[in-house]
């Protein structure tokens, strides 16, 4: 892990999706975050000690899917899936597929496995199954603005995390989507072993792109500044639910997704910045959600 100093810095931004917005003041306390993501390999050792099963590997139960065909009720999880051209951008279904078998262990379902991808990042895996892991080995998730601050590196105010620009002299900094998405790609084009993008300011790797990564806070489509935040929790879930209720979804459902993935693409999903969040429910992984852990310094 880095231990990282505490300090102000401004959260946020104006320039891009409403949920980035209002740019403010933030202060973190020192804390400490994991120089890599969670691996397959750290994952799988977890795993083997404690023989937890994941969200993506449990049973599904018929009273939660009224109207569905018990048949199609089987343990699985969305896998990206290029396609074969051009696509309506606004159609998410258009590139993902759900997919009976896919987990953790077999990242693309059955027939896939980890053992060449054990320094890649784990994938599939819920909210609930990062906390797991985190409680295992004695951390926690990191909250947002830890995350954000820790991927600005010490660049306060820039759009990316190493400057202005988001492939400075044509050299990209991150595992994102290079070409026209979701069809041509000239980059990974998936997850890459974690470590093989530069490391920013404070000698974190991938904080930027390969996968998004989970946080401690409720989402709400707008920042809840400090000044919002009220002393009793329970007031502060109320705060919560009304900003998110003008999104259509309850907040305590859904927690803020950091750092964009190797599908991030400035003609779609122009989010591989540090400012840059996502909604996500508790009860879902992907193929680009994954995870790393913090502490208290």
């Amino acid at each position: 892990m880095v231990r990282i100093g505490g300090g102000t810095f401004l959260m946020g931004s104006d320039e891009f999706y409403p949920d980035e917005r209002p740019v403010h003041e933030r202060t973190v306390a020192s804390f400490r975050i994991d120089r890599f993501e969670v691996t397959n390999e750290q994952f799988a050792r977890f795993v083997d000690e404690t023989a937890y099963v994941t969200v993506a590997e449990r049973d599904l139960d018929p009273g939660e899917f009224p109207g569905a065909d018990p048949a199609e009720l089987v343990p699985g999880s969305l896998v990206f899936t290029p396609t074969g051209g051009p696509v309506d951008l606004r159609d998410w279904r258009a590139w993902w597929r759900w997919q009976p078998g896919a987990s953790w262990r077999r990242p693309f379902g059955p027939g896939s496995s980890i053992d060449d991808r054990l320094r890649h990042p784990v994938v599939h895996v819920a909210f609930e199954d990062a906390s797991a892991y985190a409680d295992w080995a004695g951390l926690r998730l990191p909250t947002e603005a830890e995350h954000e601050f820790a991927a600005r590196g010490g660049a306060d105010g820039e759009r990316f995390a190493w400057g202005s620009e988001p492939y400075p002299g044509g050299v990209p900094q991150a595992n994102s989507w290079l070409g026209r998405f979701p069809y041509d790609n000239r980059g990974v084009g998936g997850t890459a072993a974690v470590g093989s993008y530069p490391a920013n300011g404070y000698g974190l790797h991938d904080m930027i792109g390969n996968v998004w990564e989970w946080t401690s806070d409720a989402y709400a489509p707008r920042h809840v500044l400090p000044s919002d935040r009220p002393v009793d929790p329970e007031d502060r879930q109320d705060l919560l639910a009304h900003a998110s209720a003008e999104d259509g979804v309850a907040a305590p459902a859904r927690r803020v997704l950091k750092g964009g993935s190797f599908l991030c693409s400035p003609d779609y999903c122009l989010r591989f910045r540090p400012a840059a969040r996502s909604p996500q429910t508790e009860d879902t992984g992907m193929s680009h959600i994954g995870f790393r852990c913090a502490a208290d310094a």
